[in-house]
């Protein structure tokens, strides 16, 4: 039999399902939710559609996508994409047909719906000792007599001026000495490493210079443009992590790393583009206004070269592949890192375009599954400081847990998955216009009310047509649970109730099998069908939040005491959690509310302070000696710990407070 439809993929979005053969990437975006820019009405002009196909066996996703599964290359984009973008796979989307099964990813400049990306930075008390600093030197000029090459000069007045001695000098930095020198008469402004190291050479007086903090989570990434003299952000910037294609969990790029001879370069390549994009947009679209002085962009002349420092924060196996470390040993028994302690490398040698002797710090790692991500949440957040017990759980793509005081610290980390951010969830997606972010559910009449990302007003206030609804992201997914919890609609075991049985949203889907309750009905959508949550959506929740709580009790219980002082809730995520239904379902051990607080991306504000502080990054690698790291998988009872969990709250543990 002729095969009708492909299954296609599209990330980062994540949104995948079989479309009709001969169907444009235009079209099979809008038939599984996914917008495509096309401002010229699809007459192949404008080319900002243009899409990659991604070439491989993506056994997370059961697929085979090859370049030829799309319709050949035709005149049309023959016009509009460079000989490059065809070698690296790119297609216009409204020119190019699905012929059999394809994995799609869209950049950024072709994604209509753009990803709302919670990375905003915080204030935060630091104290400003950078990594980079600048110094200004007048040297007396050459003699005859006197003989003294130019850097040994600069060098005398460094000392005596500064009280620098034994410094180097980058090649970058020496190739400019001289001129600098004659250009200036003989003042210049240095900008020096860690008082170790001449990186930049600029004529007279020159200002300040500027240092980027990024985040790189599974996910997404975060960038912090700051003032390396003021220690004041310029611009924060956020993006999808590429490699979310190859999988959403580091558990899949491993896996394709492993079954690629090429995977690791690949990987490891895409990282390095974003991060290029991420200083290309820090530049150029840094918005910091001086509205009581002129209302002008006071930054508005930064070029990529003024950024002579960088701090890089990320779990343990982001760091080994954007290395190109073999992140194999990872993903086996003992979990073994290639490395712990912090490093710094030149930019220039990664391929990372800012000043050429500019460096990177990268923050140590702890553990295979605890990466520098999480020393970053203590460095801005100091438990190590208090006397109070404090929990701080980092919720992402994988969970990564701190408990103790200035005593004593544990750390662990446990397998969310993706089904929090929107994967592996029937209509799951990330956090982008049209995605259910909040859910209410009628107790008594079961109707759902809900408000979507990129509209003010809740449904109820909405006429169904103007709702656009595209799907459910995770601060949705985990509202939804939980008013279906409370609503009586599932039971303690996740299972639909014989109460929910009886709702009107409620029914069985005849292709799957599978129970399913609806949250919007197709009037309300943009995508043309019913939005649902399903029973195997509840059993992924269920999952999620089980490998948390597990994860919590146990080192609670490792560390002796039964109640918490403060529970903090970090990441992306975490920004958006519900606090009482977090606790309904049993995300968090019980507690009074009180006592929990969203805390932001504070492994992306822990990166800030690296960057700003020369002193934390000693502390960076301290801390990282002197935790106590715990595998939750080898506790001996974890598994009947796990699956006690599963159930709403608990199947055992008490919550009195609820």
């Amino acid at each position: 039999m002729e095969q009708k439809t492909a299954m296609v993929i599209f990330q980062p979005s994540g949104r995948r399902g079989q479309v009709p053969i001969g169907s444009s990437l235009v079209e099979a975006s809008r038939l599984l939710g996914v917008d495509i820019e096309a401002p010229c009405g699809e007459h192949q002009a404008c080319g900002k559609c243009k899409v990659r196909i991604e070439e491989g066996v993506f056994e997370k996703f059961a697929i085979n996508s090859r370049s030829d599964h799309a319709a050949p290359f035709q005149s049309e984009e023959e016009k509009i994409l460079s000989s490059e973008e065809k070698k690296q796979g790119y297609r216009l989307g409204c020119v190019a047909r699905v012929l059999n099964d394809l994995l799609i990813y869209l950049p950024e400049s072709s994604r209509a719906g753009k990803q709302v990306v919670s990375k905003a930075a915080r204030k935060i008390d630091i104290k400003l000792d950078p990594g980079v600093k600048q110094y200004t030197v007048k040297v007396a000029a050459p003699t005859l007599e006197e003989g003294l090459a130019d850097f040994e000069r600069v060098c005398l007045e460094l000392e005596k001026k500064y009280g620098l001695s034994s410094l180097e000098i980058d090649i970058f930095a020496l190739r400019s000495l001289s001129s600098a020198l004659r250009d200036g008469d003989w003042e210049v402004t240095l900008s020096i490493w860690m008082d170790k190291e001449i990186i930049r050479v600029r004529p007279g007086i020159k200002p300040n210079g500027f240092g980027l903090a990024i985040d790189i989570g599974t996910t997404t990434i975060a960038g912090y443009l700051c003032d390396l003299e003021t220690g004041e952000v310029i611009n924060t910037i956020s993006m999808m992590n590429p490699q979310v294609k190859y999988g959403e969990d580091v558990v899949s790029r491993i896996s394709y790393h492993m079954g690629n001879p090429d995977g690791l370069a690949r990987m490891s390549s895409d990282i390095i583009e974003a991060i290029n994009n991420l200083i290309d947009r820090a530049v150029t679209e840094n918005a910091a206004f001086d509205e009581a002085k002129s209302g002008s962009p006071v930054f508005s002349d930064i070029v990529k070269e003024d950024i002579i420092d960088l701090t890089i924060c990320s779990n343990t196996a982001m760091h080994h592949i954007l290395l190109q470390l073999d992140p194999q040993p990872l993903g086996t028994i003992p979990f073994t890192p290639a490395i712990h302690h912090s490093i710094s490398l030149k930019c220039r040698d990664l391929g990372i375009n800012i000043h050429p002797g500019a460096k990177i710090f990268f923050l140590p790692s702890i553990a295979g599954y605890v990466g520098g991500d999480n020393i970053g949440v203590m460095l801005a957040e100091t438990p190590h400081k208090q006397e109070a017990v404090q929990l701080i759980i980092d919720i992402g793509t994988n969970g990564e847990l701190v408990l103790g005081n200035s005593e004593k610290l544990l750390c662990s980390s446990c397998a969310t998955g993706p089904a929090l951010e929107g994967a592996q969830i029937e209509f799951g997606m990330r956090a982008a216009p049209g995605a259910i972010e909040r859910v209410k559910i009628d107790p008594k009449t079961h109707e759902v009310d809900y408000k979507v990302i990129g509209r003010s007003t809740w449904k109820k206030y909405s006429a169904p047509e103007d709702m656009k609804t595209r799907g459910i992201c995770g601060s949705g997914i985990l509202d939804v649970v939980g008013e279906l919890f409370l609503a009586g609609i599932i039971a303690k075991s996740g299972a639909f109730s014989t109460k929910g049985k009886e709702s009107h949203r409620f029914r069985k889907n005849e292709k799957t099998g599978f129970a399913e309750f609806v949250l919007a009905w197709k009037k309300e959508t943009c995508i043309h069908t019913d939005i649902v949550i399903t029973q195997k959506d509840i059993r992924q929740i269920q999952m999620a939040k089980a490998s948390i709580y597990t994860g919590c009790k146990l080192m609670m219980r490792r560390m002796g005491i039964t109640a918490l002082d403060k529970i903090k809730i970090a990441g992306a995520f975490g920004t958006h959690v519900d606090r009482h239904l977090a606790r309904v379902i049993g995300l968090i051990p019980d507690c009074p509310l009180e006592i929990v607080t969203s805390v932001g991306n504070a492994a992306g504000d822990g990166c800030r302070v690296a960057l700003l502080n020369r002193e934390k990054r000693k502390e960076a690698d301290l801390l990282c000696r002197n935790l106590t790291y715990i595998e939750l998988t080898m506790e001996d009872d974890f598994q009947n710990e796990l699956v006690s969990a599963t159930q709403f709250p608990h199947m055992t543990d008490q919550f009195e407070h609820l």
